[in-house]
């Protein structure tokens, strides 16, 4: 189960994700969902379309199971993969 302490080991695409705060200051406050993930970027369904954003630099708010979670993105700088366990 997907909780605020683990959420980092967990699938992250179709999560609504949100930018909370960026060294680039016109990030913040960008979400949408995520619809594709690489080693330093995430894919977000915006309202104006689809956007890459880099996972560093960043810190991220995701929406789960009526809950929410903040990490800071350079937690999340590996693949899918790497992040939750599996190996390739």
């Amino acid at each position: 189960m997907m909780t605020r302490d683990n959420i980092a080991s967990h699938e992250l695409i179709g999560l609504e994700a949100q930018i909370v705060d960026s060294d680039n200051k016109q990030l913040v406050g960008i979400a949408g969902k995520i619809v594709d993930e690489t080693k330093f970027m995430f894919t977000l369904d915006t309202n104006r379309g689809l956007k890459k954003f880099p996972k560093e630099s960043t810190h991220w708010k995701f929406i789960f199971n009526g809950g929410e979670a903040k990490i800071d993105g350079t937690k999340l700088t590996k693949r899918s993969y790497e992040r939750i366990g599996v190996k390739a």
